[in-house]
């Protein structure tokens, strides 16, 4: 796969961290991940109204193929609470509104999770990213990091949730509270783009 010829991949976010992330978890040689702003376009509004984030992000991967006609990388990811039956899932960017900021989210999560104790406030990140190839294959890949709700927004790094998911795999801290490399080895992105690497190269 890698090495052959060099090829570029069309990535389906203006998010320049998530940019940031798949260029280090997918650095094969020859490689060039690049956004619609790269290219001079706008980035494109693509409806995603799938049931799952595997769903969204398949959507997002070839709707941006078909544009750009180009291999194309999409995730969609999301925040599941137990105590909410699972909510926002893949409501998670517009839980409060269709406009949401990342405070209006977390204010109506702690609102909906009052009352509620440490014990019952478990919670995941999850996420689900798609790379479609340039024969219109697509490959996906999913993973999860496991945590729970915090009681009131910790930190100041990362975007969304960030601020109160405290992670099982560093007690104590918010995922806002990470720097980028602790993020990037426990985080759902990390997990589904480094099980979408060892796909990839499986298939070379």
């Amino acid at each position: 796969m890698a090495g052959e010829h060099t090829h570029r991949v069309i990535v389906a976010t203006s998010n320049p961290g998530k940019l940031a992330e798949i260029r280090t978890a997918l650095a094969f040689p020859g490689w060039e991940f690049v956004t619609a702003a790269d290219l001079g376009a706008a980035c494109p509004d693509v409806e995603e109204d799938g049931e799952t984030f595997i769903d969204n992000a398949l959507i997002k991967a070839f709707a941006y193929r078909g544009l750009f006609r180009l291999p194309a990388l999409a995730d969609d990811s999301g925040l599941v609470v137990d105590a909410l039956n699972g909510d926002p899932g893949i409501r998670s960017a517009r839980y409060s509104g269709e406009n949401a900021t990342d405070e209006q989210n977390n204010a109506l999560l702690l609102r909906n999770l009052g009352g509620v104790p440490a014990a019952q406030r478990g919670a995941r990140f999850q996420c689900g990213v798609v790379y479609v190839d340039e024969h219109g294959m697509p490959s996906a890949a999913y993973g999860t990091c496991e945590g729970s709700i915090g009681i009131s927004p910790r930190g100041s790094g990362g975007f969304g949730y960030d601020p109160l998911f405290l992670p099982a795999a560093k007690p104590g801290r918010t995922m806002a509270e990470l720097d980028m490399d602790e993020k990037n080895a426990i985080s759902h992105r990390g997990h589904a783009l480094r099980a979408l690497r060892d796909r990839l190269l499986g298939e070379a």
